[in-house]
Formats: structure tokens, sequence, C-alpha cells
């Protein structure tokens, strides 16, 4: 096996300008480089690229102080994260870096939030991108991201996912519980502060990590409270002349022409079966996005003939242009030896 001959940050800035994609560009999200124990330095030597996030602004919350203890019982990491304010406090729980406990129990806890979140001010920097550039060189690309708790994603997918989990949240928000949408509407405010400050920097790109799943959130409630601020924050970014990136993995069929008046551009986009539109379906629903795409996980374990037919299927859907390949999912490790054989095929030609 041998590597390609250009690097994965020319190829992959080749395809962000809207060149042809002969020899796509993949990339691994920086996450699991750093969690996960596999032989990364052969990937990146056969031209696996790595794609890094990091903070485009330094954060003062005057009403709020989190405590963090982790814990290893019997081989699993258990975390307990403490949400302290002068109003209250919460308390989240995590096995293994997966959320177990939520912070939100019952309504009153939204006002406790809401505390927290009250004189927040945000502070651009750009140091964090510009040392993440210079660690990747031409192995890898650096987006922008609104950060962790409390923003990284629109307030309604931040408290569905985050903060109340979603049967607690959906309930709340079905009933309009009054310190719930004041906590939304905050949320809100701080989300375009927080962006405002983040065009400042030199990152292009700027992602929301929104991990939407359309049936759970619903499309009323998607059309009613996150297409309007998405509006909002698309004149901020492109006044500025950023490019704005949400991580969809799921299902967009129902919500495609709704996604389609929206000028952002698709991360993790995932063809069937964890998505629900091939990726010749998004490219004629959203001909000028660019599309981050995921291979289903499910592939990685099937024959490799298969895998590379599979590939080959998602690019030519994509009609070849405004896309890369991607890990953002935790692939297993039995199924890992995959990705060496798919990356000696596209720097062959062969996808």
């Amino acid at each position: 096996m041998s590597a390609p001959s250009t690097s994965v940050r020319s190829r992959l800035l080749s395809a962000l300008a809207g060149e042809p994609t002969e020899h796509p560009a993949y990339l691994v999200y920086d996450w699991f480089v750093q969690n996960r124990r596999l032989d990364w330095r052969r990937l990146f030597d056969l031209g696996l690229g790595q794609l890094a996030h990091v903070e485009l602004v330094r954060v003062q919350r005057p009403h709020l102080t989190i405590f963090e203890d982790t814990k290893h019982v019997e081989g699993r990491a258990l975390k307990t994260i403490r949400w302290i304010t002068d109003r209250g406090e919460l308390e989240e729980t995590f096995v293994d870096g997966w959320q177990h406990d939520f912070l939100v129990k019952k309504p009153q806890d939204y006002a406790i939030l809401r505390r927290g979140f009250e004189g927040t001010t945000y502070t651009a920097t750009s140091e964090f991108f510009q040392a993440s550039e210079a660690t990747l060189g031409e192995f890898g690309y650096t987006v922008g991201s609104l950060g962790w708790a409390p923003i990284r994603r629109t307030p309604l997918l931040q408290v569905m996912v985050d903060f109340a989990g979603p049967e607690r949240f959906a309930i709340d928000l079905l009933d309009r519980v009054p310190p719930l949408m004041e906590l939304l509407e905050l949320l809100r405010e701080l989300t375009l502060d927080k962006l405002r400050e983040a065009v400042k920097t030199e990152a292009d790109y700027i992602k929301l990590w929104e991990n939407l799943a359309i049936e759970m959130l619903g499309v009323r409630a998607y059309r009613e409270y996150t297409v309007p601020l998405y509006r909002e924050m698309l004149d901020i970014t492109q006044a500025a002349g950023k490019r704005l990136l949400v991580h969809y993995d799921g299902k967009l069929r129902v919500i495609a022409e709704d996604v389609a008046a929206l000028d952002f551009d698709l991360d993790s986009l995932t063809p069937p079966p964890e998505g629900d539109m091939t990726i010749a379906e998004a490219r004629a629903a959203w001909q000028n996005k660019f599309f981050w795409m995921h291979p289903p996980l499910g592939w990685f374990h099937g024959d490799r003939d298969s895998l590379i037919a599979r590939v080959r299927e998602m690019f030519e859907g994509a009609g070849r242009r405004n896309c890369c390949l991607m890990i953002s999912e935790d692939i297993p490790h039995e199924a890992m030896e995959n990705v060496p054989f798919l990356l000696d095929r596209l720097a062959a030609g062969r996808c």
C-alpha cells in the first residue's frame, strides 16, 4: 500500500474550492485519534487526514461553577459533573463518555440553568486555531467550534441532547413550560453573541454539533425555532465570509426543502440505513452544499468489494465535487482493517 502523491489538505482545499474530486480526501475526527488506541500513524502514512475542532472564543460565566469528578469502577469511567449557581445546583453523570443522567430532572431546573448562563460573555481568540493548524500542517484541516456547554448546538438541540434528554424536553416543550422557554430565549441570544465573536477569528468554517434527530425534535419545532435562528446565524457568517457547518448524520428527507433554503454545509452526511437519503438524492436536493460524507458503520463489516462499490456510489452520487469522506463515528476495532484497504483504493483512484 502507498500513500497518495498529494496531501490530504491540498486535496480537501481543492474540493472546498469546488474543483472536481478525483482523489477524495478522507479524514477522521480528532476525538478518535486522542481517545482510541489504534495505529493512527500507519493510517496517516497511508493517506488518512485529521479533522480538528477548536474553540474560537474564551468564555466568562460569572454565575456558574462546574466541578468534575471521575472514578474508575470495574474498568469503566464514571464521571460526575456538578453545575453550581447561587440559585441551586444540578448534576449529570457519564459512563465511558456517554451521558447516563441529565442535568434537568424537573421543570424548575431550567431556571437554575438559566441563572448559570446569565451574564455570560465571549471574547474571540485565534490561539487554539493557530496551534492546531501548525500541528496538522498538510495532514489535516481545522474547523472552529462553538464549543461545548453551554453552547455547541442550537438551543432546542442543546437542551434536548445535553441538558434534559429527549423525553423530558418533549413534554416540557409541548407544554411550553415558562422556565424552559425563558432558557431557550437566553440561549438564542448567547448563540448569536458567541458567533459574532467566533467570526472574528481566522477559521473559515464554524461548526455546530447539531446531532439532529428530526423524528425526535419534530418538524414543527424545527421550523418554528431552529430555522429562524439558522437564518440569523447565516447573516453573521456570510457577512464575515465564513461558512457554517452543521452535523446532520440522521434522517433528513422530511426537511429536505428546509435544508435546501439554508446556505450551510453538511457534516457527517450519512446514507441509509442510518440516514434516509442516498448521496445522489442529497445532491439532487442540495446542489451547492459541500458534503462531508460518512459511510455507515455496517459497511465496514461486509466484504471489501462491497465496501468499495458503496463508497464509489457515494462519490458518483455527489457528482465527484464538493465532497470528502470522513470517519465521524466510532468504527468497531474488528472492522478497522478495512480502513487501510479503503485508503489504498482511494490512493489508486479505484473509488
